[in-house]
């Protein structure tokens, strides 16, 4: 499941580094993926909606068994 959590999250990895930031899968445990933003995105206040809006309805959408995506510091 990491695996393949990390390619869609490499399908995600441009448009974050487009805009200066990136994101880092921390771990994959119960359908929850744990991330965690760098660069300009580690520090934006729109960090959570980038997460929600963008990371866990990617994820969700290739991986039902995707329960939740939760930013770690």
């Amino acid at each position: 499941m990491f695996a393949r959590v990390q390619e869609v999250i490499g399908e995600i990895r441009p448009y974050l580094q487009g805009e200066g930031g990136d994101v880092t899968l921390v771990d994959v445990a119960d359908g929850v993926v744990s991330v965690r933003l760098t660069g300009a995105c580690g520090g934006c206040s729109a960090a959570v909606g980038t997460v929600t809006n963008v990371i866990e309805r990617r994820l969700k959408e290739a991986l039902p068994e995707v329960s939740k995506v939760a930013l770690v510091g």
